[in-house]
């Protein structure tokens, strides 16, 4: 649409900072729990809210050196296809299953897992 005045649909580096235009509205993505969107619409905000676990992949996928696909990706994905993870899980038991799965990836202690965990506590999310 041409009219859109829009750098993108999401930032992951600057949540709430995508867009903000006459046509879209100002980019509403929380950056941290304590700002989370609690609605009826949208699932439960799972939408709106996603900038939460958004940012966390953004912070330890930059935290670790290397290409983001070989080991914040992996974790990431490991994580979603792990038959611990629950349908209905939240943000801390997806938290506490990345930080597990970074452990068994790559070590306790690891670059890899101390960046996971530091993502999380930095939006909020407490993981050990």
């Amino acid at each position: 649409m041409d009219t859109v005045k829009a750098r993108a649909l999401r930032s992951m580096a600057e949540l709430g900072t995508a867009y903000d235009d006459p046509v879209l509205g100002k980019d509403p993505q929380p950056a941290h729990m304590k700002d989370i969107v609690v609605t009826r619409q949208d699932n439960g905000g799972v939408h709106i809210n996603s900038g939460i676990p958004n940012r966390a992949f953004y912070l330890a996928a930059t935290a670790i050196e290397g290409p983001a696909w070989e080991t914040a990706g992996r974790i990431w994905y490991d994580t979603v296809c792990d038959r611990r993870l629950k349908q209905d899980a939240d943000f801390a038991a997806f938290a506490e299953l990345t930080v597990s799965v970074a452990a068994q990836r790559f070590s306790p202690g690891s670059a890899a897992h101390k960046a996971v965990i530091a993502a999380w506590n930095t939006v909020g999310v407490t993981a050990s």
